[in-house]
C-alpha cells in the first residue's frame, strides 16, 4: 500500500495494531505446558516464538523513537513466567511508539538487517505489520486455532510480502524466510502470503499436540498432519517447517 501522507500513514498504523492485537488474543490463556508446542518456524517452540515477537516490539519501538541503532533493545530474552502478559504488554509498547510516529519519512534504524539500515517509518512499520500478520498464522497453527484475519489486513499485507527480495539469500542459515513456494491456482490472499514467505499452508501441528496448553477451543479439521507428510491443500508439496 503506497504510503503518500499522514493519513495513510495512520492506516498502516491502525492495520498494524489490528494485526498485533489479534496474536495477543490468540495466546490469550496459554499455560506454561503450551510454550512447549511445536510452531511452523524450524526449531522455535511456542515459546522460542513469544520471545522472538517480544523482543521484535521492543525493537521496534525503540526504532520510533529514534533508538534503534542500540542492539540492547532487540535481545530475546527468556520468557517471563506469564509470557502471554510479557507479550502483551510489548505489543502495546510498539503500537503506542508508532503512534508517536508524525511522518511517513521518520527515520527507524533496523540493526538485524544483513547490514544496519535505515528505512523511513512507512516502510518499517509495513515490515512490522506483514511480521504479525504472518507470526498470527505461526501461532494459530501452533494451538490449533481457526485464524481468519479481516480481508483488508491480508489485502495490505500481500503487497508486502510479494516485495519480499527472494532467492539465494533466503537458503543462508539465519534467513528470516525460506525461499517461496508455489501457490495453487485459486489460493486465497492468506495463502498467497504464506507461500510468498515460504511456509505450507497445510502445516499443522503433529497429530497429538493440537491446543494443548491453551485456554482457547481448537478446531477440527480433515487435513491436520504430521510436519513431513504431504499437504492435502497443495498436491504433492511437502508440509515444512520454516525460519521465522
Amino acid at each position: 500500500m503506497p504510503i503518500n501522507s499522514l493519513a495513510d500513514l495512520d492506516r498502516l498504523r491502525h492495520l498494524d495494531a489490528q494485526a498485533v492485537r489479534h496474536t495477543v488474543s490468540l495466546v490469550r490463556g496459554v499455560t506454561s505446558d503450551g510454550l512447549g508446542r511445536p510452531t511452523p518456524c524450524s526449531a522455535w517452540t511456542l515459546a522460542d516464538l513469544l520471545a522472538h515477537m517480544t523482543a521484535q516490539h521492543h525493537g521496534f519501538a525503540a526504532a520510533a523513537l529514534g533508538h534503534g541503532e542500540d542492539l540492547a533493545h532487540w535481545q530475546v530474552l527468556p520468557p517471563a513466567e506469564d509470557a502471554a502478559t510479557e507479550y502483551a504488554e510489548a505489543a502495546e509498547l510498539a503500537i503506542t511508539a508508532f503512534a508517536s510516529v508524525t511522518a511517513p519519512d521518520r527515520v527507524f534504524t533496523l540493526p538485524e538487517l544483513p547490514a544496519v539500515q535505515t528505512f523511513p517509518a512507512a516502510r518499517a512499520i509495513g515490515f512490522h505489520f506483514l511480521d504479525h500478520v504472518v507470526h498470527g498464522w505461526d501461532i494459530a497453527r501452533s494451538l490449533g486455532l481457526a485464524y481468519d484475519p479481516d480481508p483488508e489486513l491480508l489485502a495490505a499485507a500481500l503487497p508486502i510480502a510479494l516485495a519480499v527480495p527472494d532467492g539465494g539469500l533466503r537458503l543462508a542459515p539465519d534467513s528470516a524466510f525460506r525461499p517461496a513456494l508455489p501457490a495453487r491456482d485459486g489460493a486465497s490472499a492468506l495463502e498467497r502470503i504464506l507461500t510468498a514467505l515460504g511456509r505450507s499452508p497445510g502445516w499443522r501441528a503433529p497429530t497429538g499436540d493440537r491446543a494443548s496448553g491453551s485456554g482457547s477451543s481448537p478446531i477440527s479439521s480433515p487435513i491436520l498432519s504430521p510436519i513431513s507428510s504431504p499437504s492435502p491443500d497443495q498436491g504433492s508439496a511437502v508440509v515444512r517447517s520454516t525460519t521465522c
